[in-house]
């Protein structure tokens, strides 16, 4: 056989070989497909009779659900439009006075949390720190934020009384638990080189981290603060529902005295309010990560 030949022999009979192993990767992969839908399906189907989900209960019940939000419905005539809005939003002040201190609540809560995640967060730092350290960090970060914070704001309730610093307190450290995972996330995207740079100099570790790793790391460490202190303005509407000061406490009570207009007066006061602070925090996320 000529030496032009045997190379075409040869790309000839791998051709068969390829085919085969297509065929044993498309199969190996339809079986990996389907293994997967039916764990999903499975787990759905467990989640469904865990959660006793009922579709005659559900259809049932969300007439009474409508009936309830229409309830809370103010009634509003054309002809006395003035009068009818000044008497649906009668305690305007007073619950403007408590929004401002939902968002003090949140906005202290925010500032005590991100400072406590960014000291965790250099620790926490698989880049930065030996693996004890990382390990320590990253436990105590992931049981700030595992435990809801309704449940850190009836213990502070319990143990500081009624009122805005146990909803505060609260906030913080749910707040450092998410933030001090998500800014050492951050950090391990830093470029290492200014580290190594900084440490040849004589540069201690909290050097580096200051010097080196913090100037990399601001634009996402801000964008993440501000989503935080979006997320923390609505955690602090519901924490008054535990006694945690805010807003939440004037739309407790109204609920628990079926004052239905005041409770749509102030979930409406309440949706204003985030909503303004989404699109401002928004649009600052976006300016810091386009800088």
């Amino acid at each position: 056989m000529s030496d032009i030949a045997l190379p075409a022999a040869r790309r000839a009979a791998a051709i068969p070989d390829g085919e085969a192993r297509w065929r044993e990767a498309a199969a190996r992969k339809r079986g990996q497909w389907l293994l997967g839908a039916a764990l999903f399906v499975a787990a759905v189907a467990a989640s469904s009779w865990i959660g006793e989900v009922d579709l005659a209960r559900l259809a049932g019940g969300l007439p009474r659900a409508a009936d309830y939000v229409g309830r809370t419905i103010p009634v509003l005539r054309w002809d006395s439009l003035g009068a009818d809005l000044a008497e649906w939003m009668w305690g305007l002040s007073h619950w403007l006075v408590l929004l401002g201190d939902t968002i003090l609540i949140a906005w202290t809560g925010t500032a005590i949390g991100a400072t406590v995640g960014l000291l965790l967060s250099f620790p926490a730092t698989a880049t930065l720190s030996p693996p004890w350290a990382v390990t320590l960090s990253r436990r105590a970060l992931e049981l700030a934020r595992t435990v809801p914070v309704l449940v850190f704001a009836l213990i502070f309730v319990y143990a500081f009384g009624l009122g805005p610093f146990a909803g505060m307190l609260a906030l913080a450290v749910h707040t450092a638990g998410a933030l001090g995972k998500l800014f050492a996330e951050v950090h391990e995207n830093a470029n290492l080189a200014s580290v190594d740079a900084v440490r040849a100099a004589g540069g201690t570790w909290a050097q580096s981290c200051r010097v080196a790793v913090l100037p990399q790391s601001l634009p996402g460490m801000l964008s993440f603060g501000l989503l935080r202190f979006e997320i923390n303005v609505r955690e602090a509407s519901v924490l008054g529902i535990v006694g945690a000061g805010g807003i939440g406490e004037e739309l407790y009570l109204a609920v628990r005295q079926f004052e239905y207009p005041d409770i749509s007066a102030i979930v409406v006061l309440i949706l204003v309010v985030v909503t303004c602070f989404d699109l401002v925090c928004g649009a600052l996320r976006r300016r810091i990560l386009s800088a």
